[in-house]
């Protein structure tokens, strides 16, 4: 990832609201889509629900009677949702570091079929927000079980329960946090205000890393902060991603991938850092083959590393992309692995034969910024900065996908580990939320149980 700089900030602040739209009757749109009080209406209950004293939540039984999933009065509105859909469609500005790859892509995407219906909306939680603090990184969503999801809501990290609808405070980091246990190599004076840049939550284990290398690490069953690190000073530090994962022998490890071009592997046993290697550019993205042999290594860069995971040294570079890359994944299987792009495309790639990529699936408007395969392997969803995550079949070649379609900047996706939950944060002012979909069965007739 480029060193973040202020005008990144600027490029966050105008692109990352729903945009102005430019016809002349809808110049008002931005503050009427976005207004929380859209007054003279009888049905101001539909935006807020009194007795609860709480934004209202939109359910799978509203959803099939015709209610927006994320609760926008379109008939209030002065533009219908497909008018402006469209017009998303053709304004929202794609973020490239090498201009025009979005359209150098084309040529080699697959045409896959939408109307796949793998997962079903089963609600819109208004009441918990998920947010962004830069516009490149959006892996801030993670769930732990089918009910439980960990996510940043502004300085704090909240756990939200979809079973009771109940959020809760894990973690504050406005302002000082510091180890509460010690351990060799933990920085026991700990971090004031720490912006998060990146996130992971796994069985027991939550770390959060930061714009200046902070890593902060927390055992979700005990009191306070375990461990404290800084990956580095260098002013071009930002923490991009963090992986969390079991090595062979069952002990607990992670690794954080740093703009300062570095991976760097953490013993969670021993609280120590156990491997540390170096590349020629930031990195932006690193996930382990589930043998834990290889590493693929995203970044700065539009060719993708495999790299032996004991020694660093590169297996294999893979051509194909145009820009830069921030995601990456390994299929369960251990055969297969697929990385996003800039470009609006994911490619996929069968660790057999790497001379090219199997298969590479374009987005709509923007960059491919984060890709999770379910954990029986049968589908991985990816997701753009904005508007639409694509859940592919995966067992029949991706060439059919569903296509989840809102509206917000996309903070994060997350499968549940048992694959039946899907899990999208949205950030936007008004209507941030936390959407929730559910693997479909044929379980009908337990919805009106739910």
């Amino acid at each position: 990832m480029a060193h973040y700089r202020a005008e990144d900030a600027e490029y966050m602040a105008d692109e990352y609201d729903m945009e102005d739209v430019d016809d002349d009757d809808d110049d008002d749109m931005e503050d009427e889509f976005h207004a929380t009080d859209v007054g003279g209406s009888d049905s101001d209950v539909d935006e807020f629900d009194y007795t609860n004293n709480r934004v209202a939540d939109t359910s799978a039984a509203q959803a099939r009677k015709g209610k927006d999933i994320q609760g926008i009065p379109w008939e209030r509105l002065s533009i219908t949702r497909e008018k402006y859909r469209k017009t998303r469609l053709v304004q929202y500005k794609n973020y490239e570091n090498i201009p025009q790859s979005g359209e150098g892509s084309l040529k080699d995407c697959n045409v896959t079929k939408k109307g796949g219906q793998y997962y079903e909306f089963r609600r819109n939680s208004r009441s918990v927000k998920s947010t962004i603090l830069h516009f490149q990184l959006r892996n801030l969503v993670w769930a732990t079980s089918k009910h439980d999801v960990y996510l940043m809501s502004h300085f704090s990290i909240v756990h939200w329960s979809s079973l009771t609808s109940s959020k809760s405070e894990v973690l504050d980091v406005s302002g000082h946090v510091a180890p509460s246990e010690k351990h060799p190599g933990s920085l026991q004076e700990g971090f004031t205000q720490t912006q998060v840049s990146t996130l992971a939550v796994k069985d027991r284990l939550l770390v959060a890393g930061g714009f200046q290398g902070e890593l902060i690490c927390k055992h979700l069953d005990r009191p306070g902060v375990s461990f404290c690190s800084r990956t580095t000073y260098d002013d071009n530090a930002i923490t991009n991603a963090v992986e969390i994962y079991n090595t062979p022998s069952g002990a607990v490890h992670f690794t954080a991938s740093n703009n300062d071009s570095g991976v760097r592997d953490f013993d969670m046993e021993r609280y120590q850092l156990s491997k540390h290697f170096s590349f020629p550019w930031p990195v932006n993205h690193t996930s382990l083959s589930p043998d834990g042999k290889l590493l693929t290594i995203v970044g700065d860069n539009p060719d993708v590393m495999l790299v032996d995971s004991a020694t660093g040294k590169t297996v294999a570079p893979l051509s194909g992309h145009l820009d830069f890359s921030f995601a990456s994944a390994w299929h369960p299987d251990g055969v297969t692995f697929a990385t996003g792009n800039q470009d609006k495309t994911c490619r996929i790639w069968d660790a057999r034969n790497l001379s090219k990529s199997v298969a590479v699936l374009r987005g709509n408007i923007g960059a491919v910024r984060s890709i999770r395969f379910t954990s029986d392997g049968r589908y991985m969803a990816t997701a753009e900065p904005a508007d639409f995550v694509h859940v592919y079949d995966v067992k029949n070649g991706y060439e059919k996908e569903q296509e989840i379609d809102f509206f917000g900047e996309i903070s994060g996706i997350s499968f549940s580990p048992d694959t039946e939950s899907l899990f999208v944060g949205v950030w936007d002012r008004t209507y941030g939320s936390l959407l929730e979909y559910g693997r479909s069965r044929n379980y009908r007739y337990l919805d009106s149980l739910i």
